[in-house]
């Protein structure tokens, strides 16, 4: 996948879309690996969209 079609899907997700990859991504997570674009377009995003909530935190749990 492109960085351009990996962008479209960041900037398609949802608050608690953002909230559950955030909580339940595998390790070196490409959405987190500091440095590179996506993590960058990923953060910006996730902070504009408000990111954790209690309310999100309670919704999604800790199991996945």
């Amino acid at each position: 996948m492109t960085n351009e079609e990996e962008i479209k899907i960041i900037n398609n997700m949802s608050r608690e879309e953002m909230c559950h990859l955030w909580r339940f991504a595998p390790a070196g997570h490409k959405y987190f690996q500091r440095g590179n674009e996506l993590s960058e377009i990923f953060e910006k995003r996730f902070k504009e969209l408000g990111g954790f909530s209690p309310e999100i935190s309670k919704s999604i749990g800790w199991e996945k």
